[in-house]
């Protein structure tokens, strides 16, 4: 081997993103952000991102990523799961962090705040419990994992990133233990699935995505090193060549068993783009027959999601655990992307919040509160 760069750190090429959450026009004409029930691949080579669609379904479209950013290439594939290969050392990176408008003002590992060498500040600054916090004044677990898609062209990683706070526990847990027995050695196959989960709080059942990252192999094989290669499914050559059948979303709608599944079949048709005004009135038809359904049984009717395509644009979204509307913290984070686009720093838009809101601050403000506000910056901007 001829000589090498002894102070650089070899890694390989970044070829791509894996992507749970994607943006839609509201009906204000702004995008709003929603999340995916299945992968998103993005890249700037194209031809990656259509071996994505070969395997995984979906159409290939050009895309820019918003707020910044070269234009790439994307699929939203019709797969919750997909096969990976950790690579050798350690492939997860993780800190808490503060993003604004202009970019990362914090990246903290618990103890020590990197970009400015100093201590935790939100320790410091709220004590211990400081995660209780909202966005605005603290920071979020940030977890990005690089993983190889060995199906797809191109020698290098894909990265996969999440705020979800219990794929921020469980995430360490699945590599430590590899390494443990690997010595961080060789490449391990995985399965990289997006679990729905549910958690009962404040008397609410919320439902949110979940990132999960699945040994392909026992306990006993992950601690001894002994981890199978072979148990990453080849792929069969035929299976390449068949054209996938499109997908029936009337049928299963109508085998939803409750409106709200009903209801997440149209999301999922309107993200894969296979929304038509023909399927629109059909899946409209079939919830509305449910909800009236589970009316007639004394199930609450909630008309605000019979019909889908009224929501309101400033419903908040995506990733880990961020589940409705009403969700405070999820709100502040749009207020903060706006004030981003204008150039504010916190201190302007705590200013501008308190100023139109006397004796309230954002971090006693209620939904109804930031709502009010968030509506108001994105009229302003239009």
């Amino acid at each position: 081997m001829t000589g090498r760069l002894l102070n650089l750190q070899r890694q390989a090429a970044e070829l791509g993103r894996l992507r749970t959450g994607l943006t839609q026009p509201g009906s204000n004409g702004r995008n709003r952000p929603v999340r995916s029930a299945n992968w998103i691949v993005s890249s700037h080579d194209r031809t990656r991102v259509e071996a994505a669609a070969t395997l995984w379904g979906g159409t290939v479209e050009r895309w820019t990523p918003q707020g910044n950013g070269e234009a790439q290439w994307r699929v939203i594939t019709e797969s919750n799961s997909i096969e990976a290969l950790l690579p050798p050392g350690d492939p997860l990176s993780q800190y808490n962090e503060m993003w604004t408008g202009g970019g990362c003002a914090r990246r903290c590992d618990g103890i020590t705040e990197k970009l400015k060498k100093r201590p935790c500040v939100c320790l410091d600054e709220h004590g211990e419990n400081w995660y209780l916090l909202g966005p605005q004044q603290v920071c979020r677990a940030t977890s990005r994992i690089k993983v190889i898609l060995p199906d797809l062209p191109g020698i290098g990683l894909w990265r996969a990133d999440t705020h979800s706070f219990y794929a921020a526990n469980e995430w360490p847990g699945v590599i430590d233990m590899v390494a443990a027995g690997t010595g961080g050695q060789g490449v391990i196959p995985v399965s990289m699935r997006i679990e729905q989960r549910q958690r009962l709080a404040e008397g609410k059942t919320k439902k949110f995505p979940v990132v999960v990252v699945d040994i392909r192999a026992t306990v006993r094989q992950a601690l001894t090193g002994t981890i199978p290669g072979s148990v990453l499914s080849p792929v069969p050559p035929a299976a390449l060549a068949l054209e996938r059948a499109p997908r029936d979303y009337a049928a299963e709608a109508r085998s939803a068993k409750t409106a709200d599944e009903a209801v997440g079949i149209y999301r999922q048709a309107e993200a894969a783009g296979d929304m038509t005004d023909q399927l629109k009135a059909q899946l409209i038809a079939i919830g509305q027959r449910k909800r009236a359904a589970e009316a007639a049984a004394g199930v609450p009717v909630r008309p605000d999601v019979t019909d889908p395509s009224t929501e309101s644009s400033d419903e908040a979204p995506v990733d880990a655990e961020i589940v409705d509307d009403d969700d405070p913290e999820m709100l502040w984070f749009h207020i903060v992307t706006e004030a981003g686009e204008r150039g504010w720093d916190i201190d302007q838009l705590s200013g501008q919040f308190t100023a139109r809101n006397p004796g309230v601050t954002p971090d006693t403000a209620g939904a109804a509160q930031l709502r009010t506000f968030l509506t108001d910056l994105r009229e302003t901007a239009a």
